[in-house]
């Protein structure tokens, strides 16, 4: 609709254009004029009509007109829309507090907008396909497959992936610093991980004191204590870090894996180049930040911990400082200068897109207990932490379920038990007699799974 649109306002003006050049020889100067004057207010009214349906279906012009001006390379040399399909199977490696939510939240609404079918864990995993257990197709829901996008928690595990999903499947992660996506762990999961759960006081400087005195490989959630990035990506977190051609073949396989590796600290350019690999419009990639700690809940770190931090998931600093060097060249690769311009363009359609949710900016950030709809809390991993969502008006009637603005701030879970929902609807729908496809294994099986947390 919006290309149409661009197209009618163009040919409008340039009739008009032709109009003003173009002199009749055969008829009277006076009747000639007051026809192309007719003519010429009818061409001016349909250009106008044009930009007001073009507004109308988004209100995405003026930055796609920024953009036709941009002399970046990449805004070039991508094909057009019309000859360039937007990739739409997508396998993403949510990585643990790594602003992976957010991405997760672009691809849910991707996919909806789309009809893509999302696949989903089995109701007995909640919103996680059982991490911490390698990935298997016998972990997902028969009624979300065949799929073309896979986001939840999971282990890493390309073999069992590819038995899901199609063959152009591009695989994409994030990953963060690892001294503050430590922080993160040991605060998220203080009461949830055994490691952290042992130090006195949850005291941050005690653990890294002393990591192997409170580390225990076999406890409960150790994943989260230990190389927790590369446990993501199906390595051995635990193995010795003097085995130097392990982390370098590891980094290398994974390199050639994933088409993408975001990069937490650098969110915005990292979606400039999500949104080309991809062949995505900049209205695909426009998100709110989800899943934030309260201040009182970060942890202030003394200048000397980052470098205790590093050394003690020294595998995981290999890892991350590997892909963040990767993700720069592809960014010089690009343009610094045109990758900023595209940056300014994702943010300015942020603000008109808050602006036409919200009424002029984002529902106030509150804790969970405080946040009247249900669909809009955000799980809390314990007592000691807090997660903030945001909050309606009390009186609001809006629902997150048919709500297109409301989906992008529904936290991860209530967000993949509408996809389910909505999933299953259509998967009945569509195979009224069929069985349930092989994948997956019997809801009777699922009770018996031991409960872990995200």
């Amino acid at each position: 609709m919006q290309e149409r649109g661009v197209k009618c306002v163009f040919a409008s003006f340039s009739y008009i254009g032709f109009i003003e050049s173009y002199r009749d020889p055969f008829g009277s100067r006076g009747e000639f004029e007051v026809k192309m004057s007719r003519l010429k207010i009818f061409l001016v009214l349909l250009a106008v009509s044009c930009l007001s349906l073009m507004l109308h279906q988004g209100g995405h012009f003026n930055w796609n007109v920024m953009s036709f001006h941009l002399s970046c390379p990449f805004h070039r040399s991508p094909p057009p829309q019309s000859t360039k399909a937007k990739h739409t199977s997508i396998a993403f490696l949510k990585t643990h507090k790594t602003a992976s939510s957010t991405v997760q939240n672009i691809l849910f609404r991707f996919a909806e907008r789309h009809n893509l079918t999302v696949a989903l864990p089995l109701q007995g995993y909640d919103h996680q396909f059982r991490y911490p257990w390698s990935f298997s197709v016998r972990f997902v829901h028969p009624h979300t497959v065949p799929a073309q996008v896979i986001t939840n928690h999971m282990r890493f595990n390309q073999q069992e992936l590819r038995k899901l999903l199609p063959n152009d499947t591009l695989y994409l992660t994030i990953l963060r610093e690892p001294a503050t996506m430590f922080e993160s762990l040991f605060s998220y999961y203080n009461q949830n991980c055994a490691s952290f759960k042992r130090v006195p006081n949850g005291s941050l400087e005690a653990f890294l004191a002393e990591p192997q005195r409170y580390y225990k490989p076999d406890a409960g959630n150790s994943m989260f204590a230990h190389n927790t990035l590369l446990f993501d990506l199906g390595g051995e977190n635990d193995h010795s870090p003097a085995d130097d051609s392990y982390i370098t073949g590891f980094i290398k396989q994974m390199d050639e894996i994933f088409s993408l590796v975001m990069i937490s600290e650098y969110f915005d350019e990292s979606l400039v180049l999500l949104r080309r690999l991809l062949s995505w419009d900049l209205e695909d990639i426009l998100y709110v930040k989800l899943n934030m700690r309260t201040p009182e809940s970060k942890l202030k770190m003394s200048p000397d911990l980052p470098g205790k931090i590093r050394k003690w998931n020294s595998l995981d600093a290999k890892l991350y400082d590997y892909f963040n060097a990767t993700f720069w060249k592809k960014l010089q690769a690009l343009g610094l200068d045109c990758v900023e311009k595209e940056v300014d363009l994702l943010r300015q359609a942020q603000d008109r897109l808050i602006r036409g949710c919200f009424g002029g900016s984002l529902p106030q950030l509150r804790s969970s207990s405080q946040i009247k709809n249900k669909d809009l809390r955000p799980w809390q991993p314990s007592s000691k932490v807090a997660i903030v969502g945001y909050d309606l008006p009390y009186n609001s009637t809006r629902n997150a379920a048919s709500d297109p603005c409301l989906k992008l701030i529904i936290p991860e879970v209530q967000y993949t038990r509408l996809l389910l929902r909505s999933q299953s609807l259509r998967y009945r729908k569509n195979y009224p007699l069929r069985a349930p496809p092989s994948v997956g294994v019997s809801a009777g099986s699922v009770r018996h799974l031991p409960k872990r947390p995200i």
